[in-house]
């Protein structure tokens, strides 16, 4: 199933409609003119036969990890939230997406943390 999915395109976010981590992730993609294609797990379409329950539950065993969000690029295994801010922080991130011939807008994304909810950042 999830092997299906990241096959189908070259950046792929499954992520929870009310989570930060995930909002964090699809708002630095979109600053860095990333296109990327959402899997909601918990959508009310894969409600349906417990199907998002069913993909959480193969992408931990596909993954090794149970949090969400969990991002794949060029059907490779990023990681989640952190993962990614890091991978953007140092230019691993800019260099998958041009092996895949894809956009990024560096200049939007210089500290990816500041994409993380309020209630993270240092006061």
């Amino acid at each position: 199933m999830i092997d299906d999915i990241v096959s189908e395109h070259p950046v792929v976010v499954f992520v929870l409609e009310w989570c930060e981590f995930s909002w964090s992730v699809r708002k630095l993609f979109a600053a860095a003119g990333v296109p990327y294609h959402a899997v909601e797990l918990d959508a009310a379409a894969l409600q349906k036969d417990n199907l998002g329950g069913d993909l959480r539950a193969a992408l931990a065993v596909r993954t090794g990890v149970p949090t969400i969000p969990q991002i794949f690029i060029g059907a490779e295994h990023v990681g989640g939230a952190t993962d990614t801010f890091d991978a953007f922080r140092d230019g691993s991130m800019g260099e998958r997406l041009a092996r895949l011939g894809l956009p990024l807008d560096a200049s939007k994304t210089a500290n990816p943390y500041d994409f993380l909810p309020g209630w993270m950042h240092p006061r």
